[in-house]
C-alpha cells in the first residue's frame, strides 16, 4: 500500500521537483499539492495524505500555522508533517516541533533523502538531524523559567521514564531495548504508553517535553 503525500510550498519548481522525485518511487504516491497554508488545509482535508511535506515561510497561512491547524483538527490530527526549510539552522524550528511537526528536511535534499524521510515519518518515527536535535536543545537551555518538572510526568512509571530519556536522547527502539535489556515491542509499547499519556504526537514532541519538563537536563 503507498504512503500517500502531500507537497506544500509557494515555489512551483520545489512543488513540481519533489512531487516528481517521490512519483518516481513505487511505495509513495503524491495525491496534492499547494501553494500556501490555507490551500494546503483544503488539499489535506480532501485527500487525507499520511504524510505532508510543508513549507515553513509562505503568503496567505504560513506552515506553522497551517500545521497547528491539522493538529487541532480531529479529522486531520493523525498526519504528520515534515517541514520544509532552506538551513537546517531554522528559527522556527522550535516553534515547529512544538506545533506538532514530526521533523524538518532540508529543501536541497537529495531523491533517497527525500524518500527515506516520508518512509521514517510515516512510520510514526521522527526526523531530527544531529545537527536540528543540538539547535533544539540549545534553544531549549536559553528559554527562561523552565518548570522544575511537568505535572503530566507524575502519569509515568519509572520505566517509562527511563523510556522517555533515552527517546530524547534520540535512541532508537533498538537501542533502546538493547541499553534497557528488554524485547524491542516492550520498548515499542512503553514509547505507545508515553505517547497517549502525555498527548504527544511522536518521538520529535517526546524529545521537547523531555527537556522543556526538566526530565532530562542538557549537558
Amino acid at each position: 500500500m503507498s504512503i500517500r503525500t502531500v507537497v506544500v510550498d509557494d515555489q512551483e519548481m520545489v512543488r513540481a521537483g519533489f512531487s516528481a522525485l517521490l512519483s518516481a518511487e513505487a511505495d509513495l504516491e503524491v495525491v496534492g499539492t499547494a501553494a500556501d497554508g490555507a490551500r494546503a488545509l483544503e488539499v489535506v482535508r480532501r485527500t487525507r495524505p499520511d504524510v505532508v511535506l510543508m513549507d515553513i515561510r509562505m503568503p496567505v497561512l504560513d506552515g506553522i500555522e497551517a500545521l497547528r491547524r491539522l493538529v487541532a483538527d480531529p479529522a486531520t490530527r493523525g498526519v504528520r508533517v515534515v517541514m520544509l526549510t532552506t538551513f537546517d539552522a531554522d528559527e522556527y524550528v522550535l516553534d515547529s516541533l512544538r506545533a506538532g511537526a514530526s521533523g524538518f528536511l532540508l529543501k536541497d535534499a537529495s531523491a533517497a533523502e527525500l524518500a527515506s524521510a516520508v518512509r521514517v515519518v510515516a512510520a510514526g518515527e521522527a526526523l531530527l538531524s544531529p545537527s536540528v536535535t543540538r539547535q533544539v536543545i540549545a534553544r531549549l537551555v536559553d528559554a527562561p523559567a523552565r518548570p522544575a518538572r511537568d505535572p503530566r510526568l507524575r502519569q509515568l512509571t519509572d520505566r517509562e521514564r527511563e523510556v522517555l530519556v533515552l527517546v530524547a536522547a534520540g535512541r532508537s527502539n533498538t537501542e533502546i531495548a538493547h541499553d534497557l535489556v528488554l524485547a524491542e515491542q516492550t520498548v515499542k509499547t512503553h514509547v505507545s504508553r508515553i505517547f497517549t499519556k502525555l498527548d504527544l504526537r511522536d518521538r520529535a514532541q517526546a524529545v521537547v517535553l523531555a527537556y522543556e519538563s526538566g526530565l532530562v537536563t542538557p549537558g
